[in-house]
């Protein structure tokens, strides 16, 4: 039989968005003014609903819950991106390594579900107005998100010990900017059939309960919207939902472009792009989103803005 080399990969290599020495100073400022921004918008819309009692409802626990989790997913990707900007590359150890994957599929589930639990709050919201206090409180939704990050932790740790249980005993370069599954099965001197039967299955399974959720709520949430008769009722109405909507079709045709794709057919250019948009851009634009276009938040930011300016 032939004998295959069996030293151990210690440590892995990040090797990051680009190579060209030119590139890197803009990307560092470019990566740096988007995570600001994002912890900024995220951070202000937690304090503002905190300190606003009008916004002490589920929707809004939720969008709190909604802002943490982008908050967490824009810090998996981008210190890493920083760092590579700065270094050209960057060593990370097998532990760590495996640390940040499992950190990034826990909050990248996490976020799949908050998702489709917000749809479910505006569908019974809208659908169900006289029963929305009973089915969904605080409380109710503490509890499921509990569940969520019960779910996310299982799924995360089935794909980390499916990987790194791996042998790693080639090259050590991941062609990425983090520890993501399918760069580093590239890396495996094994057969990695089943770790991608794995990650297709239960990525795929996830999003696809996932989307089922958010669709069924969405067409009950139009065919309420259908039978208002009042134009001015029915535009209150859409505009509860609108943002989540918007943030709802970014988000999923993200993944879809990710995961939904054959093996064969992955590049790694358009893997970086959707990486991007999925973990730092995306984190970005959700606060954004839910600021412009919800009355509330934005009557609150009046508010707040209004009282600051009288103070001084």
């Amino acid at each position: 039989m032939p004998t295959v080399n069996s030293t151990r990969v210690m440590e892995f290599i990040l090797l990051g968005l680009t190579e060209d020495p030119e590139l890197q100073v803009p990307l560092f400022c470019f990566f740096l003014l988007v995570y600001s921004t994002t912890l900024l918008c995220n951070i202000g819309i937690m304090v503002l609903i905190r300190v606003n009692h009008n916004l002490h409802s589920p929707m809004y626990f939720l969008l709190c819950s909604l802002a943490i989790v982008d908050i967490s997913i824009s810090s998996v990707a981008v210190p890493n991106i920083l760092a590579i900007c700065l270094w050209m590359g960057k060593n990370i150890s097998f532990t760590g390594c495996a640390i940040q994957m499992f950190s990034s599929i826990v909050v990248g589930t996490a976020d799949v579900f908050v998702m489709a639990l917000m749809a479910y709050d505006r569908y019974t919201a809208i659908c169900n107005p006289l029963l929305y206090p009973v089915i969904m409180n605080n409380r109710t939704c503490l509890y499921l998100l509990v569940g969520i990050g019960v779910i996310a932790v299982i799924n995360s740790l089935t794909h980390s010990v499916f990987t790194f249980t791996l042998p790693f005993c080639k090259d050590n370069k991941i062609s990425h900017f983090f520890c993501d599954v399918p760069a580093l099965l590239k890396l495996a001197c094994s057969d990695t059939t089943i770790n991608e039967v794995v990650l297709i299955s239960m990525a795929g399974g996830l999003i696809v309960i996932s989307l089922i959720i958010i669709l069924i709520s969405y067409a009950y949430i139009v065919s309420a919207i259908l039978g208002i008769s009042s134009s001015k009722g029915r535009k209150k109405t859409v505009s509860t939902c609108s943002s989540h909507f918007v943030c709802v079709t970014l988000f999923f045709g993200t993944l879809v472009f990710m995961y939904a794709k054959p093996s064969a057919s992955h590049s790694m250019a358009n893997d970086y792009v959707a990486s991007i948009f999925y973990m730092i851009i995306i984190p970005m634009l959700n606060p954004l989103i839910y600021s412009f276009r919800n009355q509330e938040i934005k009557q609150a930011l009046r508010k707040g803005l209004g009282k600051t300016s009288f103070s001084k």
